[in-house]
């Protein structure tokens, strides 16, 4: 896919494929790319050309049973009203789901519990501030237990220990791509690495690449595998 953002192309004729049950972070310069590039996936925004596929359905595919239940994306920003309390934004995001009302409560409740938030659940979330409104954000992308997590530089408000717990995404077979600026904060989330350099994608493979060659989860790290893997005129390609 291309796209190009006030004459510079953040995505150029980029072609990424990554497996099914993938944890997959990635890095660009400029750091918009990655942003765009889960953007576009999510359909908030449009390609120039190249087409989507995602949990083997095209973004065409909105009914509830479909793509708006399979993939779900969190911005850097939480995108909620600041008076709305979580209970609030879950309940709302179930009945966009389509879930009937003993479903709505069940996943609430579950999801109170996995993001701490049950003491808060009825609260205005301005009273609690940023993390509340991120671990509301994402527990709301997980109500319909999506098959691909699209998560933009996802909750940095959250403490560190406390953001890895919630970014250890359970299910073998759920995909899961994040941008972060900074590489070694997803350690232990991930196990592929991807770099995109001008919109292009110059390296796709396994976080164990970087241990065999004693790189760390860096953007120095990633960029050097990079350059070693063009160097040596290897496939760029993760495996797994």
């Amino acid at each position: 896919m291309t796209r190009a953002v006030r004459g510079q192309r953040l995505l150029d004729r980029l072609r990424l494929v990554v497996g099914v049950g993938a944890r997959l972070l990635i890095v660009s310069q400029p750091e918009e790319s990655g942003s765009l590039l889960l953007r576009v996936l999510a359909g908030l925004s449009h390609a120039s050309s190249g087409s989507v596929l995602l949990a083997g359905v095209a973004r065409a595919d909105s009914s509830p049973a479909g793509w708006a239940r399979r993939v779900a994306y969190v911005g850097p920003q939480a995108g909620i009203y600041p008076w709305m309390s979580p209970r609030e934004v879950l309940e709302l995001a179930a009945r966009l789901a389509g879930f009937d009302a003993d479903q709505r409560r069940r996943r609430i409740e579950q999801a109170a519990d996995r993001y701490r938030i049950g003491l808060q659940l009825d609260e205005p979330i301005r009273r609690e501030g940023p993390s509340l409104a991120q671990r509301t954000a994402l527990a709301a992308a997980m109500l319909t237990d999506p098959e691909v997590l699209l998560l933009d530089d996802p909750l940095r408000a959250v403490e560190p220990t406390e953001r890895t717990r919630l970014l250890a995404i359970p299910g073998a077979r759920r995909t899961v791509l994040i941008a972060s600026p900074f590489p070694a904060s997803e350690a232990g989330i991930v196990n592929q690495v991807a770099l995109l350099r001008d919109g292009r994608l110059v390296v796709h493979a396994p976080v164990r690449e970087l241990d065999a060659r004693g790189l760390t989860l860096s953007q120095r790290g990633i960029e050097s595998l990079a350059d070693a893997l063009v160097a040596g005129n290897q496939p760029t390609a993760a495996s797994g």
